[in-house]
Parts: structure tokens; C-alpha cells; sequence
């Protein structure tokens, strides 16, 4: 098996399940306009995040903080291409991880060039709580880092191992 296909593989399909989500929300919802999907826990709300993770540096000046994700975004690309390099071939979990969290990180990339902000639309909450609103490339990124974490503690000094 060759680990670069499967991981740009994986990327590219979540990249694209990103872009089309957030295309669909952009042409369909008005900013802010919300739909109830399952009452009292989970609505699809259209929001947009100008900064990072839970809305870190959102309020920054813009003529840093664009530049600021755009290069945190590029760095953490190259990162993980190099880290598909140390990764044996035969460790899926790794690889699924890696480009679930490559594909997250180009379709928010993709969000800044183009709109200058990020397009989130997945709202959940219980009763007064609400969780920060997300998207696909977000959660991609979450469950990419999950399994790393797990995998980080599952395995230990087995050959071939990472």
C-alpha cells in the first residue's frame, strides 16, 4: 500500500464534503439564519469565524490575524505531509488520522483565501449551553487528533510503530 495515495485520498474526500457543506450553507441560510433539527440539542445555523478554534482571536485586528491562520494553516500542511513520511505503510489508523486532519485543515485553509473567515453551520446544545458552532473540516480535525491520541497510548514500542 502506498501511504501518500490513501492519505491525500482521504484528505481529498473530506475537502470535499467540507467545501460542498459549506457551499450548500452559504447559497441556502441567510447569515445567522438557523433550522431546527432536532429541538433543543442541534440546529444547522450559519455562522462565520474569523478566528480560530472556538473563536480564538476573533476579535483580532484583521491585518494579522488573516495572515497569522493562513501561515499557521500552511505550516501545519507541510507538518503533516511530513509526518506521512515517519508513518509505516501497513498503520491505517495513522494514515485515517493524518488525512482526516489534512483534508480539516485545507477546507478551513480554502475558507480563509476565498472569504477571509471560516463558514460553520453545526450548532449543539442542551438547554442554555451551547458548544461553539463547527463544521465538517473541525470535526474531521477533532477525530483525526482522537485517534492519534489513542492510537499514542494503544500502541507502544511495537515494530513499525510511529
Amino acid at each position: 500500500m502506498r501511504k501518500y495515495p490513501l492519505v491525500i485520498g482521504i484528505a481529498a474526500v473530506v475537502l470535499i464534503i467540507d467545501q460542498l457543506t459549506k457551499w450548500y450553507i452559504r447559497n441556502s441560510f441567510s447569515l445567522y439564519e438557523s433550522v431546527t433539527v432536532i429541538d433543543s440539542f442541534f440546529h444547522i445555523t450559519h455562522v462565520r469565524n474569523a478566528g480560530g478554534a472556538f473563536g480564538l482571536l476573533n476579535q483580532a485586528a484583521s491585518t494579522w490575524r488573516l495572515p497569522f491562520f493562513l501561515a499557521v494553516s500552511c505550516i501545519a500542511v507541510v507538518v503533516l505531509l511530513m509526518f506521512v513520511r515517519r508513518v509505516q505503510p501497513g498503520q491505517w489508523w495513522l494514515l485515517l488520522a493524518l488525512g482526516s486532519i489534512l483534508g480539516g485543515a485545507l477546507g478551513n485553509l480554502i475558507d480563509r483565501m476565498l472569504f477571509g473567515e471560516v463558514t460553520d453551520f453545526l450548532e449543539f446544545h442542551w438547554r442554555n449551553y451551547y458548544w461553539p458552532t463547527f463544521n465538517v473540516a473541525d470535526s474531521c480535525i477533532t477525530v483525526g487528533m482522537v485517534i492519534l491520541l489513542v492510537y499514542s497510548f494503544v500502541v507502544r514500542d511495537e515494530p513499525g510503530s510511529a
